[in-house]
């Protein structure tokens, strides 16, 4: 059973920064990929960052491009989300998932497993 912890997050003033970390346990693939998705208030899901095992690939959302680095931890199985000069359009409930085929596009739903999220707020 694929278990999928996140962590951090918490209120923060526009400009400033916040880490979320993620750590994702009892899977046996050697090749999987990990990232955070993000919902506001009102509105959907949406795509936020994403990095495959080994941290040799990312890919990010353009509304955070410059701004969110995602990187592997020293521990394997934990990727961290570092984010700067928030603003408060990022004001959401974060997501980290995992996903077992590698795929940093989280494209099959199938195959992704979800952390139980934590709020993100930047106020002004």
């Amino acid at each position: 059973q694929v278990q999928v912890v996140n962590s951090g997050g918490g209120l923060v003033q526009v400009g400033g920064s916040l880490r979320l970390s993620c750590t994702a346990s009892g899977f046996t693939s050697s090749s999987f990929a990990m990232g955070w998705f993000r919902q506001a208030p009102g509105k959907d899901r949406e795509f936020v960052a994403g990095i495959t095992e080994g941290g040799g690939s990312t890919r990010y959302a353009d509304s955070v491009k410059g701004r969110f680095r995602i990187f592997r931890d020293n521990a394997w199985n934990t990727k961290n989300l570092q984010m700067n000069d928030l603003k408060p359009a990022d004001t959401a409930v974060y997501y980290c998932v995992f996903n077992a085929k590698g795929d940093y596009y989280f494209s099959d739903g199938a195959s992704n497993y979800w952390g139980q999220g934590t709020h993100v707020t930047v106020s002004s």
